[in-house]
């Protein structure tokens, strides 16, 4: 490493770099410093539309559930779709993506002098510190963080979730291996990482980084879960649009530089998308380490990938991926079993795609378009005829009593729609449901949070977009699909009708893809109320 770089990352001074930052920004600077990513044709950036084309349709054939994704090529937006009910101007939870967001709030706290990566961690926080401080505890460092590589065993967002402070719950974790010497991924690294930056610069994150970066880039309407002490997660909770996702890559893609300023140092951009610790290889692999994307290296709070590219990426598909040597970026939202399969389309598909292009074919140019332009996820339009339409409509159920707080059921029908009312114990909830088509809304029915549980006592979100669609799987059964359209999961609610009455089963995504999800919630029984 040079002595200008070692002396950026250890002892850090560049607040007269690029432009006075901290007390010289200039809210009007930013505002109209920026513009809109500029749109523009595969053709014309040298891209070859047949092959964006085949990663459409290998997606259509996968297990995959995408949600967006928009491609850049030299800075220019070539091709972005949405599969319906999502849609652009939308947020979408980005899990771990958030992290690298959170550790570009500390690069801008290294740049403004305000800490450095080398800096002890029980430093900024003596009130929180264990009474008797540990070696490893001792050693521990802002880079450990950064590079998940703490020492703990486990993660410890898990167990800190579960407590009001969580600071003094993460310095109270016993330690198996000497920080900076074995990576584990661990969210509540990235968490401390949030509260150093809050600790020095008296705001949390998503206020820090809006002057810096989120203005600039014209990233609006962002929002972030907070612990129970009201510092942002972190880790985790951080909900932007697609194509924020996007600026933000093209933003380190240009080392750093936005409408010709110099917003992120271009050190700090290097210093933490660059290798900096391995994973360790699992002791039965798949498939080759080479061709692993998870075994390539860790950054801060960045993952190095195949192809000479990284990527900030979150749990259920969400990433932002760089590729320096093809001058593209690709952002994506989704809901998938297997991160690896998606990140594998991108290679096979995608790749060659910036090889240089033969001449343009306008039919699949058009090709392209039409099918972007019609992506949607499946849809069940089908309406089998039930006699419990006419028998139950606009009547209630009398739920018996259920963790959910739920006190009875209505269902309401008319032409292509069923309304259902679900009266709580402290709340009342309206979803708006097609029949055979979305109809969208807003709820805040609890059956689905966008970040993580209620038992996690962190600050989540409480309204959520909602698009629902049902249809009469058979005589006797109603099923409803619910997709919280801010995030990347539904529930399938399923209404089963008899002369007993009725029973509620909710399903959601999140248990399909992993069996070993413990948010599963019982059955609802209930009667419907004579009169």
């Amino acid at each position: 490493m040079s002595s200008t770089r070692r002396d950026f990352i250890g002892q850090v001074g560049l607040t007269s770099l690029y432009f006075g930052l901290g007390a010289s920004f200039s809210k009007d600077f930013f505002l109209h410093s920026a513009t809109p990513l500029p749109r523009s044709t595969p053709a014309a950036q040298g891209v070859d539309a047949s092959k964006i084309l085949s990663f459409i349709h290998a997606i259509q054939q996968s297990k995959h559930e995408f949600h967006s994704f928009m491609l850049l090529r030299h800075g220019q937006v070539v091709a972005e779709g949405w599969w319906a009910p999502y849609a652009p101007d939308l947020r979408h939870t980005l899990y771990s993506m958030s992290k690298s967001f959170a550790s570009t709030a500390v690069g801008f706290a290294v740049m403004e002098g305000k800490l450095k990566v080398s800096d002890p961690v029980v430093k900024f926080f003596p009130d929180e510190r264990p009474a008797s401080v540990s070696p490893e505890l001792a050693k521990l460092t802002v880079k450990d963080l950064l590079t998940m590589s703490v020492g703990h065993e486990v993660d410890t967002s898990q167990a800190m979730r579960t407590e009001e402070n969580w600071v003094k719950s993460f310095l109270a974790f016993p330690f198996k291996h000497q920080p900076g010497t074995q990576f584990l991924y661990n969210s509540g690294a990235t968490y401390m990482c949030s509260a150093i930056v809050q600790k020095v610069t008296g705001q949390k994150i998503v206020d820090y980084l809006k002057p810096r970066l989120f203005d600039p880039l014209q990233i609006a309407d962002m929002d972030w879960e907070t612990c129970p002490k009201g510092i942002n997660v972190g880790g985790w909770g951080l909900r932007v649009k697609t194509e924020d996702l996007a600026k933000f890559g093209q933003l380190f893609l240009q080392k750093g530089q936005w409408n010709g300023k110099q917003i992120v140092a271009p050190e700090w951009v290097e210093e933490a998308t660059s290798f900096k610790i391995q994973q360790p290889a699992p002791e039965k692999p798949s498939r080759p380490n080479a061709e692993n994307d998870w075994l390539q290296g860790y950054g801060y709070q960045f993952w190095r990938c195949r192809n000479n590219a990284y990527r900030g990426d979150g749990a259920f598909g969400q990433y932002t991926i760089v590729m320096p040597e093809q001058d593209a970026v690709l952002a994506i939202t989704s809901e998938s079993p297997n991160m690896q399969g998606q990140l594998d389309l991108v290679w096979e598909h995608l790749l060659p795609a910036f090889a240089p292009a033969s001449a343009s074919i306008s039919s699949v140019n058009q090709q392209l378009q039409t099918t972007i332009s019609s992506l949607a996820l499946p849809l069940e339009t089908k309406q089998l005829p039930s006699n419990w339409v006419k028998k139950i409509s606009k009547r209630k159920f009398q739920l018996e009593n259920n963790d959910m707080g739920l006190q009875n059921i209505r269902l309401s029908f008319s032409k292509g729609k069923c309304v259902v009312d679900l009266a709580g114990e402290k709340e009342n909830y309206t979803i708006n449901c097609g029949m055979g088509s979305w109809k969208t809304g807003e709820t805040t029915f609890p059956g689905n949070e966008l970040v993580v549980k209620p038992v996690s006592r962190a600050s989540g979100i409480r309204l959520k977009k909602i698009a629902a669609n049902g249809y009469w799987k058979d005589e006797n059964t109603l099923e409803m699909t619910w997709r919280y359209i801010e995030s990347a999961h539904n529930d399938v609610v399923t209404c089963h009708f008899s002369t007993e009455g009725i029973k509620i089963s909710f399903v959601n995504s999140r248990v399909k893809l992993n069996p070993n999800n413990k948010d599963v919630r019982p059955e609802l029984k209930g009667t419907l109320i004579l009169g």
